[in-house]
């Protein structure tokens, strides 16, 4: 029997992967995306010009916030998983325009939690970031760390939507899985990103911005590990009462757990930009600027848990994931 998977932001950078990888291995999938222009349009109607090529995928315009919209959906399709990505995303951004991140990830991922309560999935995986570990200084960063201090108001958000997750999963015995994403890149990520962003500047011959005098690190995270880590994840729902080990985040009143998902690898920014020049052939003029509000100087992630749920993730090299990207942008943007 064909299993029915729910993903919400399914136009967007890891949505629309995420979606490829279930198509491809046999789900029928309903993508929902409210296309947003919170950056180019065109690039998520792309996305999902992609996957529509897929009898299995079918796509809903929609806001997640809006009224009834989610339970009505839950209804017709009573999807088995449900991946909720969609999000208003960006760490700067949520400086300019808090409320957008109100609208779209307190009351849009309210919603969606209220529709799972009606129409219980058999697992609901829900994206958080990095970013909620916030001022935290021990490193690499577990799961099990206190998140209490974080630096932007997206960060607020998405340490909110954890804690709203937990209580609909303990009230209502919805198994929920959180994931916590380290600095993921790759072919048709967003133009906000650094990756893109370089690659677009370099290829210009304009200078990149620099933030913090370069001395940044990321635990950059390449999509397809990242697909193949929440892939996996599908089918471990948490379950009340039986941890895999020390590491985990399993609550003890309810199935909900957090992962992180990472490269447990953190790299300096400069060896980033030169792992960019040498996939682009250029050499990039740099701006060097000071720390932005809201940023970190850096993450990590322990990813112990991740591997002790389903066992040893792939690795990409930066080389190789950086390369990947600068061919398809020199595809899709020469």
């Amino acid at each position: 029997m064909t299993r029915k998977a729910l993903v919400t932001g399914s136009a967007g950078f890891i949505g629309s992967h995420i979606a490829r990888r279930l198509l491809d291995d046999g789900f029928r999938v309903i993508g929902l995306d409210a296309m947003t222009d919170y950056y180019d349009v065109s690039l998520k109607q792309r996305r999902h010009q992609r996957l529509l090529q897929s009898q299995g995928f079918s796509a809903v315009e929609a806001r997640l916030e809006e009224p009834g919209r989610l339970e009505a959906l839950m209804e017709e399709h009573a999807p088995e998983i449900v991946i909720h990505l969609a999000a208003q995303a960006g760490v700067r951004y949520s400086i300019d325009a808090p409320e957008s991140y109100v609208e779209a990830n307190l009351i849009g991922t309210f919603r969606l939690l209220e529709a799972a309560r009606a129409h219980p999935p058999a697992h609901m995986l829900m994206a958080s970031t990095s970013s909620v570990y916030g001022a935290n200084e021990a490193m690499p960063y577990g799961e099990t760390d206190r998140v209490a201090h974080q630096m932007s108001f997206y960060a607020a958000t998405k340490a909110a939507n954890e804690a709203m997750a937990h209580s609909y999963a303990h009230l209502y015995h919805l198994p929920v899985t959180m994931f916590r994403f380290f600095t993921v890149y790759g072919p048709w990520g967003r133009p906000d990103m650094a990756l893109f962003k370089f690659v677009k500047a370099i290829r210009a011959g304009t200078p990149i911005d620099v933030y913090n005098h370069g001395k940044m690190k990321r635990d950059f995270t390449y999509i397809d590990n990242l697909v193949e880590g929440i892939r996996r994840l599908v089918d471990v729902p948490p379950e009340r009462g039986a941890p895999v080990g020390e590491a985990d985040s399993l609550s003890p009143v309810a199935p909900w757990r957090v992962v992180n998902i990472g490269n447990a690898a953190p790299v300096e920014l400069g060896a980033f930009i030169q792992a960019i020049e040498e996939a682009l052939g250029q050499r990039a003029e740099k701006n060097m600027m000071e720390m932005q509000p809201g940023d970190v100087p850096a993450t990590w992630a322990d990813t112990r848990l991740l591997t002790d749920l389903v066992g040893a993730m792939p690795q990409t090299s930066l080389q190789d994931g950086v390369r990947a990207f600068v061919e398809w942008y020199d595809k899709h943007y020469a």
